[in-house]
C-alpha cells in the first residue's frame, strides 16, 4: 500500500465527496420513512450546458445574478443535484402548505418549479441538503446551496424532479461562492 503524499487530483477527491454526500442525503431521516428525495451528480459536460443555459434563462426571464452564478457553476468541476420527484403529501392534514386537507394540495407546473409541495417533503429535501452539505463541510470541500442552479436543472432536463437544489463543489485556496 503506498500512503504517499504525492499528487492528488482534486478533480477526483470532488467527485468521491460529491458521492458521500448523495449517501449522507439519500440516508438522512424522511416524514413517515417515505423517501422522494432524488439526487443526480453532474461533471464537466453537464456542467457547461447549465452554465450556458443559466445564462440564457436569465436573459430570456430579465432576472438577475443567473450570469453571475453560472461563473460560479462554469467554474465547479462537480455539481450535486437534490430535489423531489413524485413526492405525496403525508397525510396529516397540517395546514402548512396552505390548504386546510392534504387532497387539496394537488401540485401542478409552475414557471420555475413545481407546486405546491408537501411542507413536510420539503422539510425532507431540506434536511437531505443539510446532510449533503454537513459531509462537504467535514471533507474540507467549498459548497455552496443555489435555487437558481436548480432552476436550469430542471427546465434543461438534468434530472426529473419538481423542486431542485444545486450545490457546487470547488478546491481551491478560497472560496470561489463567496465575495462574488
Amino acid at each position: 500500500m503506498n500512503l504517499s503524499l504525492g499528487y492528488i487530483n482534486p478533480e477526483d477527491v470532488l467527485k468521491n465527496t460529491a458521492e458521500l454526500m448523495a449517501l449522507s442525503a439519500r440516508t438522512a431521516p424522511k416524514s413517515a420513512g417515505q423517501d422522494f428525495v432524488v439526487i443526480k451528480i453532474i461533471t464537466r459536460d453537464e456542467i457547461d450546458r447549465l452554465a450556458e443555459a443559466m445564462v440564457q434563462y436569465g436573459i430570456e426571464t430579465n432576472k438577475r445574478n443567473f450570469d453571475r452564478d453560472s461563473k460560479n457553476v462554469k467554474n465547479s468541476p462537480v455539481i450535486l443535484l437534490i430535489g423531489l420527484k413524485d413526492s405525496q403529501t403525508v397525510g396529516l392534514n397540517c395546514g402548512a402548505c396552505g390548504f386546510e386537507r392534504c387532497k387539496d394540495c394537488e401540485a401542478h407546473e409552475g414557471p420555475e418549479f413545481d407546486g405546491p409541495q408537501c411542507a413536510l417533503r420539503i422539510l425532507d429535501m431540506g434536511i437531505a441538503i443539510g446532510s449533503a452539505v454537513k459531509m462537504a463541510g467535514i471533507m474540507g470541500v467549498d459548497n455552496r446551496i443555489m435555487y437558481r442552479i436548480g432552476v436550469v436543472a430542471k427546465k434543461i432536463g438534468l434530472i426529473e424532479a419538481s423542486f431542485v437544489m444545486g450545490i457546487p463543489l470547488s478546491a481551491t485556496g478560497k472560496n470561489i461562492y463567496f465575495d462574488r
